[in-house]
């Protein structure tokens, strides 16, 4: 008789199946808002049009910088004037808004015919004197988060590649009149930029939400190391430079594209870091930038203490409980690693799409996080075959699945308890102080369940009900 033996290396499997997931022109929502100073016309059909005005409609008071650039049947034959139209378009953007940069967003249909949005856009831009960007946000891509990639990796070829000495100059001028402002003297300023390491330039990469990018920040600040700048930043006119040899590091799964043209169009080198979700990704994030400058950190035994001490009451809740990921928005590995470190054991990751290389160091720490806590490692299946899941779903009968929206409720009327993956992107997860906001959506299904209990409802659904 032979005994099963639990794997000691990942196991990935292809089931090249339909991927379920958002289209990518939804990352119009997060970055409109985090570039400032941008205008997002996204370029495709009326089915594009509707898909916005659902997944956007909580927006529509906000008076968004974007647009729907609907194809009509002419342009789609190729019988009408593709320039003249968007021409028309962007001088009627430019004399509403003026914004420093109009973004296009290619969709399915400008792929499929094949339309030259590349060509047209150089043309344009020196006639309206507004930069444009183009950006094939389709979905023809695996994930929806991957439309940030591709705009930041098309925004990667505007950084500029040496800041203007003038420029430099009124830029540290005006901080420094800024500090100032606030009752700080210029010894003091002075005394600040002391307190950095002498390193070597260091970019970050990802659209986060301000406050995060201020606490990651800070979080390096405390290690002496200084930030030269993110892409993207709150205004296209104040993107970071980025010049040969200068460092870079994500903060996103999701960003492949850009991490590999920032090597290879940029020469900038990629520190190969986990990604800062979870306070031992975090930990582990800083200690790679730390170690890529030669410097020894400080405090962060005593900082990731503190914060999983104060997790206790939500990881209690999951402990010894299992999970499920689906596949959706490829935060999927970095969530299972944080929840294993919760206790949880996680069953299968389905994921749209893996770049290993990408995502080596965070694949490496999952596995460590697996013996180390005592739990078998997950099955890894990239491109999930939905129906092959589901069956596995009903087989392992997971305490929780983590999926996108089409399955839910389908999942829920058979008694397995769910949680949307998109809320995950939506969420401020990253950094030491936001990993109570991902217990806190993990945790709210079994909670529910919990309050009902106590209610009196032991069952949501008919003993009848066939799996």
């Amino acid at each position: 008789m032979t005994v099963a033996q639990e794997p000691t290396a990942l196991n990935f499997e292809c089931e090249t199946g339909n991927y379920h997931t958002f289209c990518p022109i939804s990352c119009v929502a997060w970055l409109y808002q985090k570039i400032e100073d941008s205008f997002f016309l996204v370029i495709g059909t009326k089915t594009c049009g509707y898909f916005l005005q659902n997944a956007m409609g909580v927006m529509i008071f906000a008076e968004p910088r974007y647009a729907m650039a609907e194809l009509e049947e002419g342009d789609i034959s190729a019988q009408l004037n593709d320039y003249a139209e968007l021409k028309r378009l962007c001088e009627q953007i430019k004399r509403d808004r003026n914004p420093s940069v109009i973004v296009w967003i290619g969709t399915c249909t400008t792929e499929i015919i094949k339309m030259d949005l590349e060509g047209l856009a150089p043309k344009l831009e020196g006639e309206i004197g507004i930069p444009i960007v183009v950006a094939r946000a389709n979905g023809l891509d695996y994930a929806f988060t991957q439309g940030e990639d591709t705009v930041l990796a098309a925004m990667a070829h505007r950084c500029p590649d040496k800041a203007p000495v003038a420029e430099a100059e009124k830029n540290e001028r005006n901080a420094i009149q800024k500090l100032m402002n606030f009752g700080k003297k210029k010894e003091d300023v002075a005394q600040e930029e002391s307190e950095y390491v002498d390193h070597p330039p260091l970019v970050l990469f990802g659209s986060l939400p301000d406050p995060v990018v201020t606490q990651l920040t800070l979080e390096l600040k405390k290690q002496g190391i200084k930030v030269s700048g993110w892409l993207p930043a709150k205004r296209f006119t104040e993107l970071p430079v980025l010049e040969e040899g200068y460092y870079v590091v994500g903060v996103n799964p999701f960003l492949s594209r850009t991490a590999t043209t920032l090597m290879r169009r940029r020469k900038c080198k990629l520190i190969g870091a986990p990604f800062p979700i979870g306070p031992d990704g975090t930990r582990a994030w800083i200690e790679k930038i730390c170690s890529v400058f030669g410097i020894t950190p400080k405090g962060l035994d005593e900082r990731e203490a503190q914060i999983w001490a104060g997790l206790e009451d939500y990881v209690k809740l999951i402990r010894g409980k299992s999970v499920f990921f689906m596949g959706d928005n490829l935060l999927e590995v970095s969530l299972a690693r944080f929840l294993v470190r919760c206790g949880m054991t996680v069953q299968e990751i389905g994921i749209p799409y893996m770049d290993k290389r990408y995502q080596a160091a965070e694949l490496a720490m999952l596995e460590k996080a697996c013996q180390e806590m005592g739990v078998p490692l997950p099955k890894m299946v990239e491109k999930p075959d939905n129906y092959n899941q589901v069956q596995r779903i009903y087989d392992l009968q997971p305490d929780l699945v983590i999926t996108g929206m089409a399955h839910a409720n389908p999942l829920e009327a058979r008694g397995i308890n769910t949680k949307w993956s998109v809320e995950f992107t939506f969420a401020q997860i990253h950094g030491f102080t936001n990993a109570r906001d991902i217990l806190e959506l993990v945790t709210r299904p079994l909670r529910r369940n919990n309050n009902l209990k106590d209610l009196g409802w032991d069952k949501l659904v008919k003993e009848e009900a066939k799996i």
